[in-house]
């Protein structure tokens, strides 16, 4: 049976990979990894508009791994619509896109992997080193891939123009441009998940202190002398 200090840091250790779990299923199901503003080109060009009539041509865009939406203002009202991944493969970089989900997944299967390891060493003493300390640093060392997807997402944005892309697919008679674009919350929880595993290696370095133990004082055995029964 583990020592209360093992068994606490385990159970802390558990909490944090439950976290990391949570943090990623709910980013790869959301659709707030990117958000921006998005301009009706055409529109503008059309009519010739200055900068204070600019604003009624800016819509606004925001997506996640598999859909998002956006709303384009070209004159006619607010127009909004539907964006489905699936049918962006031709246009996007589908390889690279598809690396980022994979990477996610197996982020989100070794988190489970360290999980039930946690667990496992807060009820017992693992005879194995492997099930123990070295195992629960290999697990989180590998579900560090939800970094690789992450910093994957992020090359996809900055390099390869993935707003514009996805902001102008399907339409055939505007051309809308990106006027800026940022990450939301739904990446970031991606970013957190990473920084959980990093706090899972350091509560698991932490169950191998040794705290000092309390010393008890033994009472004093009174010593009756044979001088002591003659008084």
């Amino acid at each position: 049976m583990p020592s209360l200090w093992k068994r606490i840091t385990f159970s802390v250790a558990s909490a944090l990979c439950v976290g990391s779990v949570a943090f990623l299923v709910v980013a790869l199901s959301t659709e707030r990894w990117v958000v921006g503003r998005i301009l009706c080109k055409t529109g503008v060009d059309i009519v010739n508009a200055s900068s204070p009539e600019l604003d009624q041509f800016i819509g606004d865009i925001y997506y996640g791994l598999f859909q998002g939406g956006k709303t384009k203002r070209c004159g006619l009202g607010n127009r909004r619509s539907k964006i489905y991944f699936p049918k962006l493969v031709q246009t996007l970089n589908g390889g690279l896109h598809m690396m980022v989900i994979l990477f996610l997944l197996g982020a989100v299967g070794f988190a489970l992997v360290s999980l039930s390891f946690c667990i496992y060493n807060a009820r017992k003493v693992p005879y194995q080193s492997i099930k123990g300390h070295k195992g629960l640093y290999l697990w989180n060392f590998i579900a560090l891939f939800g970094a690789l997807g992450v910093l994957c997402f992020l090359a996809a944005v900055k390099h390869h123009r993935l707003t514009e892309r996805v902001a102008n697919h399907g339409e055939n008679l505007f051309v809308l441009e990106v006027l800026d674009d940022s990450l939301d919350w739904s990446f970031w929880l991606g970013v957190g998940s990473v920084g959980t595993h990093f706090a899972v290696c350091g509560v698991v370095a932490m169950s191998r202190m040794k705290l000092p133990k309390p010393e008890i004082k033994k009472p004093e055995e009174l010593t009756i002398s044979a001088l002591d029964l003659l008084y």
